[in-house]
């Protein structure tokens, strides 16, 4: 999605003319119905002065088209500069350009492609913009389909047009050679070299170019599950980008530190910011420092996903069960049993282990104990079961008894939902999770309020024939009938006509399976892994009454141990036990509604909150349909 585009002489008008902000920033709030911070409005203005001195080069022909604030395919990020045409050869090129108002970095030689620069208020680390140039022009490529079958050549590179270059100055140093070499740095006083490096390899206008960039065949993200034996065979699946490199190298040097102190390092992430894709990044990473690291979730289905894919890679199952564990695995660990325990979805985390939850004191607690350094991904709006107990504050309380050095971070990049960060924000606010969240979001991703819950499997049955990788999903409000769970002729879901099965409980790999589009998955079978289009059935537990969003968890089948406690807990204090229900099934629904990386589909049982969500889609949904 391109905010701006014009020809590079209409562009340099506009820089001459003083209103290029100004275009560039309506242009942001129509189509991507965002609005601008001063100090970005600020930045346009400052870089783009900059820009037209470099463009206003007779070699640079007056018709190359010129492109401000590229979103990226399946991403919040945005490219600020793209210049396309062809080269002398009459190949297809274009000039992807990272803009920067630095004026000095500090090198950072123990991590890859990482720099210190003042961002906001004092020093911070972050991309090298070589890398970060690089990066997204890999991302680009990996997504685009048009870009590879045109043979589009990418080139980026980086301008840090406040930036006076010292002798041995740290932006060059040794360790960021191979990232510079594959994205130049120009600064200051390389105007000239700027312009050379463009006229390289745009000697003609061509707008097909741009075109194909623009309106390419976008290819859904690398799925994480179907990525998993060539990351562990040292394969680099995933690019990461920005502030995914930043805590991954980050974590890297905490994991790898020999001091004998405990550590604990705290990543937060909301639905879609890579926290799976990190997680086992990082365990192949610190694998292959030769420490002794394994991958935990409380939750069985993702875990279950991950072996079939890697046994199914002819890796040998010990191995592969020596790598995934469930949460309730160190009640009886050692001290310092492993050097790094990296658990996922750690809000999931129970307060006892085992089956009758009578091993062990705390999940958090034991893993602290049983690792040098435990790294934990966590969002706490995905809290949803009376046993997650598995909260940042419970977290730094056991870190505090242990004695342990914490560190906390947040990822803000955000790959599912079509990159559609204010989609979350307008989840929250409709869900009334968060009233700071926003009222409207991004058009590019395809959710849909149907009348039937007919409706929503038809759709889904339908894209699932493209690669299986879409499912229905539901709210846990009808039993699971004990006589069905592996009988597929028994439904437990019967709303009117439309009648269907919960998951069978003989598999543990629903996600993947060839013929489980025929079932539905509930909040235990799809929290952790992600979908190209998910249908969601909400249930009577959430309604709309009298101007707000009702929960009931007295509709939720008894069958669902989620809610485990909560009649009992209502007896004796009525507003604990409404409000813990209320979070519950909130968050439920938050989650299940972000697991489509391009689609979400939805029936509410409740007519009054499909009304609700119709309206509130707004434009957005007229559009769609």
């Amino acid at each position: 999605m391109i905010v701006y585009q014009k020809t590079k002489d209409e562009f340099i008008n506009d820089v001459r003319n003083n209103i290029i902000e100004f275009e560039v920033d309506e242009k942001v709030r129509t189509i991507l119905h965002k609005k601008t911070p001063q100090s970005e409005f600020s930045a346009w203005r400052n870089s783009m002065l900059y820009m037209r001195n470099v463009l206003d080069d007779e070699r640079i022909p007056s018709d190359v088209k010129v492109a401000i604030e590229y979103r990226l395919p399946m991403s919040n990020k945005r490219v600020d500069i793209i210049i396309s045409g062809k080269d002398e050869d009459e190949k297809d090129n274009a000039v992807i350009i990272e803009l920067k108002q630095w004026q000095k970095v500090e090198k950072v030689d123990t991590k890859d492609a990482i720099v210190k620069t003042v961002l906001g208020h004092g020093y911070h680390e972050t991309t090298h913009p070589s890398y970060q140039a690089w990066s997204y022009a890999r991302l680009l490529y990996d997504y685009n389909e048009d870009i590879r079958r045109h043979d589009i050549k990418l080139e980026p590179c980086a301008y840090l047009h406040n930036y006076i270059l010292d002798d041995d100055d740290d932006l060059l140093a040794p360790c960021y050679r191979y990232y510079v070499d594959r994205a130049p740095v120009f600064t200051r006083f390389d105007t000239q070299k700027l312009a050379d490096f463009i006229a390289k390899y745009i000697k003609k206008g061509n707008a097909d170019v741009l075109y194909h960039i623009e309106n390419g065949k976008i290819l859904p993200s690398k799925s994480l599950q179907d990525s998993m034996a060539s990351l562990l065979k040292g394969n680099k699946e995933f690019t990461l980008i920005d502030d995914q490199k930043v805590i991954y190298e980050k974590a890297i040097v905490i994991a790898t530190d020999v001091s004998e102190d405990k550590k604990v390092y705290i990543i937060h992430g909301g639905p879609g910011t890579g926290k799976s894709v990190l997680a086992i990044n990082l365990l192949v990473a610190i694998l292959n420092k030769g420490l002794n690291t394994i991958y935990v979730t409380k939750n069985q289905a993702p875990r279950e996903v991950y072996r079939k894919k890697l046994t199914n890679g002819k890796y040998r199952k010990a191995y592969v069960d020596n790598l995934f564990k469930g949460s309730g695995s160190f009640y009886d660990a050692d001290d310092d049993t492993f050097d790094c325990i990296i658990t996922d979805e750690a809000h999931r985390l129970n307060e006892k282990s085992g089956l009758f939850k009578n091993l062990g004191e705390n999940q958090v607690k034991e893993i602290i104990k049983a690792a040098k350094t435990s790294i934990f991904f966590i969002d706490d709006h995905q809290q949803v079961t009376t046993g997650d107990i598995g909260s940042t504050d419970e977290i730094k309380r056991w870190a505090r008894y242990h004695h342990a050095k914490v560190y906390e971070d947040t990822l803000s990049s955000q790959f599912r939902c079509s990159g559609s960060d204010s989609y979350l924000s307008w989840l929250d606010n409709v869900l009334e999770i968060n009233d700071q969240g926003i009222a409207d979001f991004d058009h590019d991703y395809d959710i849909r309020i149907f009348d039937t819950p007919e409706e929503v499997r038809d759709i889904i049955y339908q894209k699932n024939t493209i690669n299986n990788k879409s499912r229905m999903v539901a709210g846990y409000c009808w039993e699971w009938i004990s006589e069905g769970k592996n009988d597929p002729s028994v439904y437990d879901i019967v709303i009117d006509d439309f009648k269907a099965s919960w998951n069978l409980g003989s598999t543990n790999t629903w996600a993947i399976d060839d013929d489980s589009i025929k079932e539905i998955g509930c909040i235990h079978t799809a929290q952790g892994l992600e979908f190209d289009y998910v249908g969601v059935i909400i249930g009577e537990d959430m309604r709309y009454e009298d101007g707000h969003i009702v929960t009931d968890f007295f509709k939720r089948a008894r069958t669902d141990q989620s809610i485990k406690g909560l009649r009992g807990m209502y007896r004796e204090d009525k507003e604990k036990a409404l409000a813990l229900a209320d979070k519950i099934i909130k968050n439920t629904y938050r989650t299940l509604l972000t697991r489509g990386i391009k689609g979400c589909y939805v029936y509410c049982v409740d007519k009054g909150l499909s009304d609700y969500l119709k309206a509130c889609l707004k434009d957005h949904y007229d559009d769609i349909i």
